[in-house]
């Protein structure tokens, strides 16, 4: 079964397969392995960190995510539920403070989202790749991985 891209970011695949899992834990709430991914995708084999340092940039898409929460989460607070912004009405601080409980609840759920938002973006699918071998990448190469 061949997924698409978002299904295979949102449950965290490797994106050139689509198959193989990415985290060493299905669950996100296992703290000591929050953004523990496995080295290689069991299934194809594709490595998962592709140059050192790769994840740092993954820094981006979490702010992204969380400033598109708050903005969608204003906007429905606002048609749902209605905020002035006079001295005397105190619903736009429920809002934020809501808000901000219910980010830092999610924030391992945002974590694994943007590293799978971001090997996505570097590593395309490939629908032969179970006879296609992985083109040579230094990082594949255990004397390399040393330094």
């Amino acid at each position: 079964m061949s997924r698409n891209i978002f299904s295979s970011v949102l449950t965290n695949k490797c994106p050139r397969c689509r198959e193989g899992k990415l985290f060493v834990s299905n669950n996100a709430y296992d703290f000591s392995n929050i953004t523990k991914m496995n080295d290689k995708c069991p299934v194809c084999g594709q490595p998962t960190e592709i140059e050192v340092g790769f994840y740092v940039g993954t820094g981006y898409v979490s702010y992204g995510l969380t400033v598109a929460y708050f903005v969608s989460s204003f906007v429905a607070w606002k048609v749902l539920i209605g905020m002035t912004f006079d001295l005397d009405d105190n619903r736009i601080l429920y809002w934020l403070f809501s808000s901000i409980a219910i980010v830092i609840l999610i924030q391992p759920l945002l974590m694994r989202l943007s590293r799978a938002i971001w090997i996505a973006m570097f590593v395309s699918y490939n629908k032969n790749w179970k006879n296609e071998p992985l083109a040579y990448n230094e990082r594949m190469d255990e004397k390399m991985k040393e330094h």
